[in-house]
């Protein structure tokens, strides 16, 4: 009994030596345009002064996975080291047409498409990799969608610990409540990657889930 005692106290701290000195693999998923590089490139310059991609109006701006290594997160007191990782938004179509709207040329616009629709199939593959997942959903817009439901169904088929974040919280339109309604088993933070605003308890939210990894 003893000897069980004794291994359980050394297995526990040095699971939690190596813990520490671990690089935790955070993705940022979600639909186009939400805000997932917005808020990667915030967490990204709060801590190391540089951002990950290029943001725009224009939808699947981002259309291959981008990552950033040694990205050390300092919350009151506490630290955790993050790789971490933006991804082209998750779509079930994608239609060149689509970036005919914002003045894109067709030639440029089928070339955009075809590139976003491989973004996506690579996002979904690397979702073997995650330690943990941040949802970045758009607060203005309907939760209740297809995408959404399959990005939350493969995360919980891996068992990844999921934070969904509602960004756009500064607009007002934006409803965090019905993001939080339609899925009340996570937790849910609504921020604005714009402004800044409620980036203390999303961080707050990111180390209180890295205690399930």
């Amino acid at each position: 009994m003893v000897i069980k005692v004794v291994k359980n106290f050394f297995s526990r701290i040095f699971s939690g030596m190596f813990r520490g000195n671990r690089e935790l693999r955070l993705g940022f998923y979600g639909p186009p345009n939400a805000g997932k590089t917005s808020l990667a490139n915030r967490v990204c310059k709060d801590f190391t002064g540089e951002e990950i991609g290029t943001v725009s109006k224009i939808p699947h701006e981002t259309r291959n996975v981008q990552f950033k290594e040694k990205v050390e997160i300092d919350y009151k007191g506490k630290k955790l080291m993050f790789k971490m990782i933006d991804t082209p938004g998750i779509a079930t179509k994608i239609d060149y047409e689509e970036f005919l709207k914002y003045k894109v040329k067709k030639k440029d616009a089928k070339k955009r498409a075809k590139e976003a629709t491989q973004g996506v199939i690579e996002a979904i593959k690397w979702l073997d990799d995650m330690d943990m997942v941040v949802i970045v959903l758009d607060a203005t817009e309907n939760p209740y969608n297809q995408v959404n439901i399959t990005i939350i169904g493969n995360l919980v088929a891996r068992k990844i610990p999921i934070l969904i974040v509602a960004n756009k919280a500064d607009l007002g339109k934006a409803d965090v409540k019905k993001i939080e309604s339609a899925f009340p088993e996570y937790d849910v933070v609504g921020i604005s990657a714009k402004t800044g605003k409620n980036m203390e308890e999303f961080y707050e939210s990111v180390f209180k889930i890295s205690k399930k990894i």
